[in-house]
């Protein structure tokens, strides 16, 4: 495997290896597009165009301390390729113009200088409804389009769930897992400390962690939440499904309700986004609410933490609710 880096003479070698520059056209510059997490990403810009490339490693690129499946880009790739006869979902994504099986490298359109929806953590930062329509009807249009009633491909995405498995139900709970609590927040420890001294909540989180492992009907984006919702000036694009499988859609939309809750978006824009949902397709909301909890809880108590601008007591009083929704 040939490990890229922002050397523009080495990734000129490689894109043209690759089939990706035209026999004339020449890199101008290399720059990260954006704060990724998983992945080795940059936007080539050429005398013709620009694009961008992302490499998956053998580690997560923010934590090289943190293991990851080498070939999550490839199954990243699979779910473009299922989506690919239905225009909705692949217009709402950038387009995927080329796939290096072998280095695991996806080439991608360009989105231009938008941001992703992370900015939404911060105080006073609200989602618009004609951005929440869209992110909304593109996780029901999904679910309702590429099930296992109408597609006989799976993907299981085996290794990249066991890694989401392991930080979203296990490594909350471990008493010595490296993580300091009250290095993000004072008094967070003690709260977290709590929580991991309740077998019940630790029971219920177990049994939703088997029920996320076990596979299901309907293909999931499998990481539906801010930084997957890409801004631009002119519309939102979702983005980075290389978590995807076929699971069942209550995490998904649990995900997605978490992080509008821990942005501490309105709550009639929270029912707003069940309610365009279930308008076209089917969720088991009590379900649905405790992969919201699950999802809270690893947020706050986790080693994937958000920068968001909650305090102590705002963040005490969701994990008591999400305590509260699974026991």
């Amino acid at each position: 495997m040939e490990k890229l880096t922002r050397d523009i003479d080495k990734l000129g070698g490689y894109l043209k290896r690759q089939g990706w520059l035209f026999a004339n056209e020449n890199i101008t510059a290399v720059e990260v597009p954006g704060e990724g997490n998983m992945n080795f990403t940059l936007r080539i810009k050429t005398t013709e165009r620009s694009f961008v490339i992302k490499q998956s490693r053998d580690y997560v690129e923010k934590f090289p301390q943190v293991a990851a499946p080498v070939e999550r880009a490839i199954r990243e790739s699979e779910f473009y390729s299922l989506i690919s006869d239905h225009n909705i979902l692949k217009w709402q994504m950038p387009k995927l113009n080329g796939v290096d099986r072998y280095n695991h490298v996806l080439n991608f359109q360009d989105l231009g200088n938008g941001v992703d929806c992370t900015y939404l953590y911060q105080k006073d930062e609200y989602l618009e409804e004609t951005d929440l329509q869209k992110i909304m009807v593109f996780a029901s249009t999904l679910h309702k389009s590429i099930n296992t009633d109408v597609t006989n491909v799976r993907l299981p995405n085996r290794k990249m769930r066991k890694l989401n498995h392991e930080h979203i139900f296990i490594y909350p709970y471990i008493w010595k897992n490296g993580l300091n609590l009250d290095d993000i927040l004072p008094g967070l420890k003690e709260i977290g400390d709590n929580l991991k001294s309740d077998d019940v909540l630790k029971y219920r989180v177990q049994k939703l962690g088997e029920m996320y492992l076990a596979d299901g009907k309907t293909l999931l984006h499998g990481d539906y939440f801010p930084g997957s919702w890409f801004k631009t000036p002119d519309d939102i694009k979702i983005i980075d499904p290389e978590f995807c499988f076929f699971g069942r859609p209550e995490f998904e939309i649990g995900v997605t309700v978490a992080h509008l809750k821990m942005s501490s978006q309105p709550i009639t824009l929270i029912d707003k986004a069940l309610k365009i949902y279930m308008d076209s397709a089917p969720l088991d909301k009590d379900l649905c609410f405790q992969f919201m909890a699950i999802e809270i809880l690893r947020r706050l108590l986790g080693l994937a933490q958000l920068p968001l601008s909650l305090d102590l007591e705002e963040r005490k009083a969701l994990l008591e609710e999400a305590r509260s929704i699974l026991v």
